[in-house]
């Protein structure tokens, strides 16, 4: 019997090829190591004495670091969660006001196997105040405002689910002196404004509030000190106002601050405001609504 040489040779290739084409791949991920030293430092832009939180534009500098890491997940604790490769970025925080965020830091070694690392920060970020606001407020500078005592419903209050004085409104002159003689300074810096507020000592607060500032009577006239200017903090409002009867802007005076009179209350929405004049609405500790109106001085 003849053997077909060529045909024997070239069944043993196919026979070759089967074997190495059916041979499964081999992948390593190497030696796994786990990062070390992991470090954190956050430098929030705009911070000084003055303004330890920052300078109201949310930016913070974030830099992380360790030893045989090959890339990083930063959770900013607003929600948001990003690889960074390098180590460095710049987040900026958006809710405005003064708020605290947990940072951690993930680096991730090979084979994805991580070491962690948080860290607290405070941020204040500025409120965009609507430049028209920014402007009758601090007439583009600085700008002083006294009760409008001529005015009839200077002062008023009323029920907290509407936007009008209900309840009383001042005749012109009816009230204390010691609440016409206060003078309000509004002053523009950068994208904030800061409020001074000049009560020659004095400040009239409702029977109410009085313990809210450090007193106790009716009401009447009190010693309290207004000296230390205050970074106003400016939000869309809270209350269920209309562009109908409001400007939809409040501000947040902070701790017992109080513009004119006091009411335990230190938030302030801006229902009018012009070049020259302006209408406040405030909710008192009592729960009611408080009316403010003023004028350029």
């Amino acid at each position: 019997m003849k053997i077909n040489i060529k045909v024997m040779a070239a069944t043993f290739l196919l026979a070759v090829l089967a074997v190495v084409s059916c041979k499964k791949d081999e992948y390593t991920f190497g030696k796994i190591i786990t990062p070390t030293d992991v470090t954190l430092t956050t430098q929030i832009q705009g911070a000084d004495a003055a303004n330890p939180n920052g300078g109201g534009s949310g930016n913070v500098d974030i830099t992380t670091t360790a030893t045989s890491a090959v890339s990083y997940k930063i959770d900013y604790g607003d929600g948001n969660i990003e690889v960074v490769p390098t180590g460095k970025v710049t987040h900026k925080y958006a809710n405005p006001g003064t708020a605290d965020y947990t940072v951690i830091v993930s680096a991730i070694g090979t084979g994805g196997v991580t070491s962690t690392l948080s860290k607290k920060i405070t941020v204040f970020v500025a409120f965009e105040i609507p430049s028209e606001i920014m402007q009758d407020l601090t007439n583009g500078s600085s700008q002083t405002w006294v009760t409008a005592k001529e005015t009839p419903g200077h002062v008023g209050v009323g029920p907290n689910n509407t936007y009008s004085s209900d309840y009383y409104s001042a005749d012109p002159n009816q009230r204390d002196p010691c609440l016409y003689d206060d003078e309000m300074t509004f002053t523009k810096n950068g994208s904030t404004i800061t409020l001074t507020v000049n009560n020659k000592g004095q400040s009239f607060s409702i029977a109410a509030a009085t313990a809210f500032y450090g007193a106790a009577g009716g009401d009447g006239c009190y010693n309290i000190d207004l000296t230390a200017p205050r970074k106003l903090t400016f939000m869309n409002a809270t209350s269920g106002s209309t562009t109908a009867n409001s400007t939809r802007i409040q501000f947040v005076v902070p701790g017992n601050g109080l513009i004119n009179f006091g009411t335990g209350g230190n938030t302030y929405e801006i229902l009018a405001i012009t070049p020259t004049t302006i209408t406040l609405r405030n909710i008192g500790i009592d729960g009611l609504a408080w009316y403010q109106k003023f004028k350029v001085k």
